[in-house]
């Protein structure tokens, strides 16, 4: 195997392959003909003596060599774009693209974030996903974005996790529930209450039910929505008692269309990380970002939120832990 006569756009070009397993794709991809990248494909095997491509009926699949090839072109193309956006931030500042992806309960305080950083750098070219757990992870995997915000991270993944906010934990009533004005309200009289919960996977209920299950308890889930702005409608409308984030109930409470219950063992302190897979080259727009998360994150939510109940902030040594 020779390699130094493959050059930057034949890995470009069998990166490109290797992602669609389609010559069809990789052509649209690269703005070129078809034949143009079978041809190039082909130079690039007999360079390196080796069959790279095989086709089993109507699929193409890499071979061994192949998949070496491809972890490898990825490995370069990621160095090298990470040095352009580099030398392009240290000559013009910081710009560029910035992906980030949250899971759906952060839509409340991300913008904030993200809008506080883009004030500071107006060049950089911002892209926020807010999804649900389960999508969040696949991102994760398939490595979509620049960085990653979450509260519940995954087991089985190599990742880059770091702490930067609280996020607590309330129950939350009607304001005509005849719990609404007690003090100290047992967690055993809590859980005789009908709940409106996120669906089976959510953090926030894998936290109510782990507190409950060790005092010997289980709340009754009387009905499962699929999110926070479905479950505080519910709630206002009397159908039942809730636990969500105080970072969700700014606008609801300060109405007084939600009260928050003072219950035994609330607020359940929970915390957002910012997260990306662990040797992922990170630009330095992406490493000022994450720094902003990391120092300020806490101050600048605080100053935003609505209601000034929430204490966030902590020293940069708590944050490091």
């Amino acid at each position: 195997m020779n390699l130094r006569q493959v050059t930057l756009h034949q890995l470009r070009l069998f990166n490109s392959l290797g992602n669609h397993l389609s010559y069809t794709k990789a052509a649209e991809e690269l703005h070129l003909t078809q034949p143009a990248v079978s041809i190039q494909i082909k130079r690039l095997e007999e360079s390196l003596g080796t069959p790279l491509i095989e086709k089993v009926g109507k699929r193409l699949f890499l071979t061994e060599p192949g998949n070496k090839l491809f972890d490898a072109s990825s490995d370069v193309l990621d160095r090298l774009k990470v040095l352009n956006d580099d030398i392009a931030g240290m000559a013009a500042g910081v710009k560029g693209p910035l992906k980030v992806a949250a899971i759906t309960t952060a839509k409340y305080f991300m913008p904030h974030l993200m809008g506080s950083f883009l004030r500071n750098y107006p060049e950089v070219e911002p892209s926020l996903t807010i999804t649900n757990q389960a999508k969040i992870v696949q991102r994760l995997e398939e490595n979509l974005d620049d960085l990653v915000v979450m509260g519940t991270v995954p087991d089985g993944l190599e990742l880059e996790a770091k702490f930067f906010l609280e996020n607590p934990l309330v129950v939350v009533a009607p304001p005509s529930h005849p719990l609404v004005g007690q003090k100290n309200i047992p967690l055993e009289r809590i859980a005789t209450e009908r709940f409106i919960s996120r669906e089976i996977g959510s953090g926030t209920r894998a936290a109510r039910a782990k507190l409950f299950a060790e005092h010997g308890l289980e709340a009754q889930t009387y009905m499962e929505l699929g999110s926070s702005e479905a479950i505080k409608q519910a709630v206002m409308a009397g159908m039942g008692i809730s636990v969500l984030s105080r970072h969700n109930l700014g606008i609801e409470t300060k109405a007084g269309l939600l009260a928050e219950l003072d219950v035994a063992h609330f607020p359940l302190m929970r915390r957002w990380y910012v997260v990306h897979l662990k040797g992922k080259k990170l630009t330095n727009t992406v490493k000022i970002f994450m720094n902003l998360l990391l120092e300020d994150g806490a101050s600048i939510w605080h100053q935003q939120e609505p209601t000034n109940r929430i204490t966030c902030r902590k020293t940069a040594l708590k944050k490091r832990n």
